[in-house]
């Protein structure tokens, strides 16, 4: 199978979009109706300072995954989430260090049927190529995964593990490595 990874532009992904959220529901299991709850969301995420996207797509131009991020920081959901457990846990050092300097890596996911042909770490280093910051923080459902397999091969170390993010009954580890990889 032949596989092009490329960056998309926020123009491209907001075209993409639909295509983009059918992976997510698929490869997280989320019930019908999830697309619809997410893609305002998705399309914030896109105007945020350091976005990036990149995607893969197969010789039909079919997308078969995408993975994006953007330098996190205070007041976002997702940082003032992980900043609360963290303070929680190991104090407002630990949260400090890691969310001082950090690029989200927000979501990455690949159609299952196409998982296991390592288009979700070529799409990861991809992704995070070149990003300025010094560190990569992402969040993953606890458990075993291919997803924790990639994460743990590339080198992401334990950050906060057993979280749970408000409206999400499921535990969460938040994950995290130096940069470049």
């Amino acid at each position: 199978m032949s596989v092009r990874y490329v960056e998309l532009s926020s123009d491209e992904f907001r075209t993409r979009l639909p295509e983009a959220l059918s992976i997510y529901v698929e490869a997280m299991r989320y019930p019908e109706g999830t697309a619809e709850q997410r893609a305002p969301m998705w399309l914030t995420h896109a105007l945020r300072e350091g976005w990036r996207c990149t995607a893969a797509l197969d010789a039909d131009d079919v997308l078969l995954g995408l993975a994006y991020g953007y330098k996190g920081r205070a007041g976002q959901w997702w940082h003032e989430q992980v900043r609360h457990g963290l303070t929680r846990q190991d104090g407002p050092e630990a949260a400090e260090r890691w969310l001082s300097d950090y690029f989200e890596l927000t979501e990455i996911h690949v159609r299952p049927d196409n998982q296991g042909k390592r288009i979700g770490e070529d799409l990861l280093r991809g992704l995070l190529d070149g990003v300025p910051r010094s560190r990569v923080l992402l969040s993953t459902p606890e458990g075993p995964s291919r997803a924790w397999k990639l994460y743990r091969r590339i080198g992401f170390e334990d950050v906060l593990r057993d979280y749970h993010f408000a409206g999400d009954p499921r535990p969460f580890a938040i994950l995290g490595r130096g940069l470049p990889l």
